[in-house]
């Protein structure tokens, strides 16, 4: 009659503040964030090398929300010509934050 006990760990941050800073750039403002935030998900633009960890971390260290889920893409920047020479445009990161419900996000605040 062995008993399992609970231990209840502390979740301690996986980033401190100024790389939490560093990782979201800017709030992802476009037809389809606005529309998604209407259902608990954001949109942040990232830094190309944050984790989804990180980003969880950072979304809940800076608006002080719980994270349920985040979900990521890279976009890969354009080639465009400017004077007859090639260029590149630079890739972006952009991260799709679900918040557990109740939760909401002012984005405009906490950046």
């Amino acid at each position: 009659m062995n008993k399992k006990v609970e231990k209840k760990i502390e979740k301690r941050p996986v980033i401190g503040m100024e790389r939490a800073l560093t990782i979201l750039r800017s709030p992802l403002v476009t037809e389809k964030s606005t529309t998604a935030s209407q259902y608990g998900q954001y949109g942040f633009i990232t830094e190309l090398n944050a984790t989804k960890t990180e980003i969880k971390s950072a979304v809940e260290q800076i608006f002080k929300v719980q994270v349920e889920s985040v979900n990521t893409l890279v976009q890969k920047g354009k080639i465009k010509k400017f004077r007859g020479r090639e260029g590149r445009r630079n890739d972006i990161k952009k991260a799709y934050v679900r918040l557990v419900k109740g939760h909401t996000l002012d984005v405009g605040a906490g950046v």
